[in-house]
């Protein structure tokens, strides 16, 4: 009897989980399905103890996990970020690792330029005082500024930072791009001018992060990087809280380097709120990590990481959506397809 668990945080486990369940064991003979919430490692790595796949999109899949798990065969995740798994470890382990790669661009890019919109048109200001104070006043707040001819530096220029530019491009604002990957692209379909990361840093009014994370780019936006903002920008996070050491994040706001932020991802998955310091800040909005979320993008979440386990198992490897890390029982010469 195959063993395949759906795992997560309590609060991530909060959609249809009775739609993957019946969707995997329509497709897959021998198998059952449970779900188990991470509360406590004990009892979790106990639980899961005799898995042979773990569907998870948040919880950190170490060498440990994978040890403590010895028929685990893959980890798929319903989620297009893999930073949470050691790869290292998988491959060590043969085990395959896939996420998926694309189901939410329009959602996270239309999140990101309602997180700017609210912060430059002060909403947060301006709904707080009509809904405490029944204040009716425009003008108790200074220095709004239309988004048309601002400069908006854009971090990242994957799937996510193309289409937040091609939004902001239609807001008629200038673009630069840090590309950390240096991809080309096409210059006639995308507005943009690449720079360093130091120049984005100075000549941006608004800054959005939509890199991929890696050691590279671990707490990319610290102290260092915040002082060199000198136009004292809008500070926009959706991509992944690593890339932001939040203690130099909170004291560009204390001290005005950034002028505001828009942050749905924090450097924990289930941050403290009432110790980050964040909080109760009218420059600073936070969105508990619901960029990804629409009816629509969640059905596809999980359509298609349902669809990457049963292919797995199923051995119809070519029609896995997206593949990070894959061993296969047949292969040759017992290497990885990555």
């Amino acid at each position: 009897m195959r063993r395949i668990v759906i795992t997560d945080y309590p609060g991530v486990l909060h959609r249809d989980l009775e739609y993957e369940k019946n969707k995997i064991l329509a497709a897959l003979k021998d198998t059952e399905v449970e779900v188990v919430p991470f509360e406590n490692r004990e009892q979790w790595i106990h639980a899961v103890g005799n898995a042979d796949a773990l569907l998870t999109a948040f919880l950190p899949i170490n060498d440990a996990v994978m040890e403590a798990v010895p028929k685990l065969r893959c980890i798929v995740l319903n989620a297009s970020g893999y930073d949470n798994v050691d790869l290292a470890a998988a491959s060590r382990r043969h085990i395959a690792v896939i996420p998926i790669e694309e189901y939410c661009t329009e959602e996270v890019a239309e999140h990101t330029m309602a997180l700017i919109l609210a912060l430059s048109r002060g909403l947060k200001h301006y709904g707080k005082e009509i809904d405490e104070q029944y204040r009716w006043q425009y003008t108790s707040l200074q220095g709004l500024h239309r988004l048309k001819g601002q400069t908006l530096g854009i971090a990242g220029f994957g799937k996510i930072g193309r289409m937040v530019g091609k939004l902001a491009d239609a807001f008629g604002m200038r673009i630069l791009v840090y590309s950390p990957t240096g991809k080309t692209i096409n210059k006639e379909a995308y507005p943009v001018q690449f720079v360093p990361a130091e120049e984005l840093f100075e000549k941006s009014d608004i800054i959005t992060n939509h890199m991929a994370i890696g050691k590279e780019h671990y707490h990319f936006f610290n102290e260092e990087a915040f002082r060199k903002m000198k136009r004292h920008p809008l500070f926009i996070n959706v991509g992944r809280g690593a890339a932001v050491e939040e203690a130099a994040l909170l004291k560009a706001l204390q001290n005005g380097w950034i002028r505001g932020a828009g942050l749905d991802v924090l450097e924990s998955e289930m941050p403290e709120l009432g110790k980050t310091g964040l909080t109760g800040r009218e420059q600073v909005i936070l969105t508990p990590h619901s960029a990804f979320y629409s009816e629509e993008s969640l059905r596809a979440l999980q359509d298609i990481s349902c669809d990457n386990l049963i292919y797995f198992f199923k051995g119809e490897w070519n029609r896995i959506h997206y593949i990070c890390l894959l061993y296969t029982s047949d292969a040759a010469d017992d290497t990885p397809c990555v």
